[in-house]
């Protein structure tokens, strides 16, 4: 189902995983102002991520996590380093131009769900491609019950936010990020809000999507989650201080 409604089949998966690495960060370090002090968040961070990858993000609060997500993703911009995603090297963009950009091949999920709480999930997800505007509406709204069926919403699609779960909201919330379709998924804490259960179903559903060539990029605190992640990368102090498989990290 989810691969149907992705419009993937095996044999691009295959040939996607064998290209070049959809991020690729280069020395990046960011520093932010604090009355006066340039206080250092990233330190140094190189890192390359190949499409098809379920990379969990995690270490201590404060120690950078979110701002590099926020590099990835183009919310903001390193001090120093380059970072390339999918091909765009992002300093080269203007702030309306990584807007657009941001539409199309980036698919954000929130730990606080981030829908408009006056539009039902069907128009939530609807959203994102209103932006865009490359399909007709009759086909953008197609696509939205498509999506919201692919995660388990089709019964609730046309009530507001606050009327269903926090579950359901994140499982919305990751249809909408799905909108557009874009190569690249991240999720700053999307269990974080949760109980055990959903977190499990909100869990499998990213994991899901990696398995039909979605790039997940996901910031946790939950070691159990990232350990079964393909690949899990811990940062401490704003530096990598592993990166691989959990068996070959986590006792590092």
């Amino acid at each position: 189902m989810i691969e149907d409604t992705l419009n993937m089949n095996q044999d691009s998966i295959v040939g996607t995983k064998k290209a070049m690495a959809i991020i690729n960060l280069q020395d990046i370090h960011k520093n932010f102002e604090l009355g006066g002090l340039e206080i250092p968040v990233l330190k140094g961070i190189s890192l390359q991520i190949r499409p098809g990858e379920f990379v969990a993000i995690v270490g201590p609060s404060g120690n950078g996590k979110s701002t590099l997500l926020n590099m990835i993703t183009g919310i903001d911009r390193p001090t120093s380093g380059e970072v390339i995603v999918n091909g765009q090297n992002l300093k080269n963009l203007s702030e309306d131009q990584l807007a657009g950009w941001r539409a199309s091949e980036v698919g954000i999920v929130f730990q606080f769900f981030q829908l408009l709480p006056a539009l039902n999930l069907l128009q939530n997800v609807i959203l994102p491609m209103d932006f865009i505007k490359d399909q007709s509406p009759r086909i953008r709204r197609k696509r939205a019950e498509e999506l919201l069926e692919m995660v388990g919403l089709a019964d609730q699609m046309y009530k507001l936010p606050g009327l269903v779960s926090g579950g359901q909201q994140q499982r919305a919330a990751i249809a909408r990020a799905l909108a557009n379709n874009p190569p690249l998924l991240v999720a700053d804490e999307p269990t974080g809000n949760l109980d055990l259960q959903t977190s499990e179903e909100v869990f499998e559903i990213l994991s899901k999507l990696a398995g039909v060539g979605k790039t997940v990029v996901m910031v946790t605190h939950d070691e159990d989650l990232a350990c079964r992640a393909s690949r899990r990368i811990e940062i401490i102090n704003g530096r990598i201080a592993s990166d691989g498989a959990c068996s070959e990290t986590i006792f590092q």
